[in-house]
């Protein structure tokens, strides 16, 4: 069998064989280096993410901080005489400073108290472009039969919330800046097992939220 001789006189066959190898190899390595960059682009792509996620929520965190400052600041009178409380942005009253047990007429203490808030939280809603959600509360005792108005505490403190509602507006609080809204029983912040954790929970908050997209649109023909 005769071998191919190079016109040089030297053996090319080793040559041609080895060819094949190192181009595989040129090739393997080529693909290694592709998906190494593919994973290096994933990996600096998903920095760039939780970078930008951290940045958000380091950004609605001062912000959700600069707006219960300034609630606050606007709320300062009425925190500083303690009958006032203030917890992520809710504004808490006990229910015995507004009304008698059993009852939805505003105490005359409860009134006052009332009109002192009108103002400070009209600026802050009106700066804000947010209004003001009334919500009543109760305990979990079934209502006393005597003298009853209300079928149940979700009723009572539904017409509680209400109001609540109209003495603000009363007082000046734009009647579009405000709302009613009724739990009855339900969210407790205290536990209905003692007289103590049921006043607690005998309580209406009020807290600001965002306007309804359409509020303010004019209706479209």
């Amino acid at each position: 069998m005769s071998e191919f001789v190079g016109h040089d006189g030297h053996d090319d066959s080793g040559d041609e064989a080895s060819a094949p190898v190192w181009t595989a190899f040129g090739d393997l390595m080529a693909g290694l280096l592709g998906a190494f960059v593919l994973v290096l682009v994933g990996v600096l792509l998903t920095q760039v993410e939780l970078a930008s996620s951290l940045q958000a929520e380091v950004q609605k965190r001062q912000a959700e901080e600069q707006r219960r400052l300034s609630l606050e600041q606007a709320l300062a009178v009425p925190l500083a005489s303690g009958r006032v409380t203030l917890n992520n942005g809710r504004i808490g009253i006990s229910g015995s400073v507004l009304f008698a047990p059993n009852s939805d007429e505003l105490r005359p203490e409860g009134q006052q108290l009332l009109k002192t808030l009108v103002q400070p939280l009209k600026v802050y809603l009106g700066e804000r472009g947010e209004m003001l959600m009334v919500s009543g509360f109760t305990d979990n005792k079934t209502l006393v039969a005597k003298n009853r108005r209300y079928d149940d505490n979700l009723e009572l403190s539904a017409q509680r919330a209400l109001t609540v509602t109209r003495a603000l507006i009363a007082e000046g609080m734009p009647s579009a800046q405000v709302f009613a809204a009724a739990f009855g029983a339900e969210q407790p912040v205290a536990a209905n097992t003692n007289d103590q954790g049921r006043a607690l929970n005998r309580r209406v908050e009020m807290a600001p939220v965002p306007l309804a997209p359409a509020q303010g649109m004019a209706a479209k023909p």
